[in-house]
């Protein structure tokens, strides 16, 4: 009786925590790993080789469209888009396009197509114009602060912050 009753009870506690442990999970938590915007669109659909090729953001276009990491991607060029594809970690966006110094803060912000730099043949976007003036002064301390803090910040995340 008494072993009948344990099992009861230890069976009735597993379903518990299984289920509770369901509802919430580090992973659900999460921002994801890719800031996107409307329809999961990545570099608020600028193309992201052209900051490279052109020295400027130049707005992509969904026919061509490539998805990487969950997320959508859109060119200016077939070339450009078969550029990526080839090398994806060359040309997307360090930190997931979050904004670079929000990162080196421990935080997560947008991080805006306009407001770009690319250091050390990386791409890096920023929220706006006066945090990336911030982020201008000492850009080389902010990436390795940031550097330290990413991914891990995706998993400490509610939700963005803003400036």
């Amino acid at each position: 009786m008494i072993t009948t009753f344990l099992r009861t009870v230890l069976a009735a506690f597993a379903l518990a925590f299984v289920a509770v442990a369901g509802v919430v999970t580090p992973a659900q938590a999460a921002e994801p790993a890719t800031f996107t915007v409307r329809g999961n669109l990545a570099v608020g659909g600028y193309d992201p080789v052209a900051y490279f090729t052109v020295g400027a953001p130049v707005q992509g276009k969904a026919e061509f469209a490539l998805t990487y990491q969950d997320a959508v991607y859109h060119f200016s060029s077939a070339a450009n888009r078969d550029a990526f594809r080839a090398s994806p970690a060359r040309y997307a966006p360090q930190y997931g396009g979050y904004c670079a110094y929000a990162v080196s803060q421990n935080k997560l912000a947008p991080g805006r197509p306009q407001h770009w730099a690319v250091v050390d043949g990386k791409l890096f976007l920023n929220f706006s114009a006066g945090v990336q003036k911030t982020w201008n002064k000492d850009r080389v301390g902010y990436i390795a602060k940031a550097n330290s803090f990413w991914p891990a910040v995706l998993d400490k995340q509610s939700g963005l912050f803003s400036f």
